[in-house]
């Protein structure tokens, strides 16, 4: 198994589209690389996390070049401290890494998105820091809450990439 951790906007949306894809073990959304190693939710704009899935995948059925582009298809990756109507740092895009590889295949994509519309995508590519797992009420928070807020539409986890 191994581990990303993708922040896109609010963690609701992007941890029910990501649930729902075929090699994807475990979610769990938290706060990552803010400056302390405690933050809550009522904290985060204190302490500067980014709401973030921490994402458990199984590489012999998805592949992290596939998760990167559900990655992509559900961001706008020039979109600053903002995704959809959730306005502010915490809700800044980001990719947290653990392992180089990772870097280094995440910045293959940042790189063609720059090349492809001639601007620097602000999508933050750093290794993880200070992951700490949200409340209990934010997880499987669209499974629970079905008919809650998500600014991504889960149905694109049901098309096929192109």
């Amino acid at each position: 198994m191994k581990t990303i951790y993708l922040a896109g906007g609010c963690f609701w949306g992007v941890e029910g589209y990501f649930a729902q894809l075929e090699g994807i073990i475990d979610t769990t959304v938290g706060y990552a690389n803010g400056r302390t190693e405690v933050t809550s939710y009522e904290l985060i704009g204190a302490t500067d996390h980014a709401e973030t899935i921490e994402l458990t995948y199984d590489p012999k059925v998805i592949s992290l070049d596939t998760i990167l582009q559900h990655y992509f298809r559900i961001i706008d990756p020039f979109s600053v401290n903002q995704q959809g109507n959730d306005r502010g740092r915490q809700y800044r895009t980001g990719i947290f890494y653990r392992d180089e590889a990772d870097a280094t295949l995440a910045q293959g994509y940042l790189d063609s998105i720059s090349h492809s519309y001639g601007k620097e995508p602000a999508v933050i590519l750093e290794p993880l820091t200070h992951f700490i797992d949200a409340e209990d009420y934010h997880q499987d928070y669209l499974a629970k809450n079905p008919n809650g807020y998500c600014h991504i539409d889960l149905n694109l986890a049901k098309v096929p990439l192109t």
